[in-house]
């Protein structure tokens, strides 16, 4: 039987990345991580968690939540800095030109 951990551990996720895809998407835990880890996968995955997390940015920030807002905006830096995409190589130069 897989545990929470296990499942955390599959989905190339933090639990704080997962519970921000949970609250935006209105969704269970578990549900949220195999959302999350269908969609790191996918080619457009990577731009619309940012967009949910900068979206619960926003919200706390309109409730007032000051503290969730700060918390969020770092798991923001964190997500994108270990999801950001690897630097294309430039294609060989032709000499036959």
């Amino acid at each position: 039987m897989l545990t929470w951990e296990d499942c955390l551990g599959m989905c190339e996720l933090t639990e704080e990345e997962v519970r921000a895809i949970a609250v935006h998407e209105h969704i269970p835990l578990m549900a949220a991580a195999e959302l999350g880890s269908y969609l790191v996968h996918t080619a457009h995955g990577v731009p619309r968690i940012s967009r949910m997390i900068l979206d619960e940015i926003r919200a706390a920030g309109a409730r007032g939540d000051t503290v969730e807002a700060a918390k969020l905006k770092s798991v923001l830096r964190q997500f994108v800095e270990t999801h950001r995409p690897a630097p294309m190589a430039m294609p060989p130069a032709c000499c036959c030109g």
